[in-house]
């Protein structure tokens, strides 16, 4: 797993690449805002809100995909967590 999973996710640019909801597949822009269980993102077409446990994405053009169910805690949580290798 990527070490981008520890940093904080604000500000940086997401793509979805993966998703129980095909619509959402695609999807890219930049987070605003994280909270637990969503994250909110300015696309092109305004401000979006996505559930992080339906989501599979990447940030900033990295290779890694991060699915959205194993970063379902507070980002303050998350970055001293430690997660399993795949």
């Amino acid at each position: 797993m990527t070490n981008s999973i520890h940093m904080p996710f604000l500000a940086r640019n997401i793509s979805i690449v993966d998703s129980v909801d095909p619509t959402l597949i695609g999807i890219k822009g930049k987070i605003l805002e994280e909270t637990r269980r969503t994250i909110i993102v300015q696309t092109k077409n305004g401000e979006k809100t996505f559930a992080k446990d339906v989501i599979q994405f990447t940030l900033d053009s990295e290779n890694n995909v991060i699915d959205g169910a194993t970063v379902t805690q507070r980002p303050e949580d998350r970055i001293n967590r430690k997660y399993r290798r795949n």
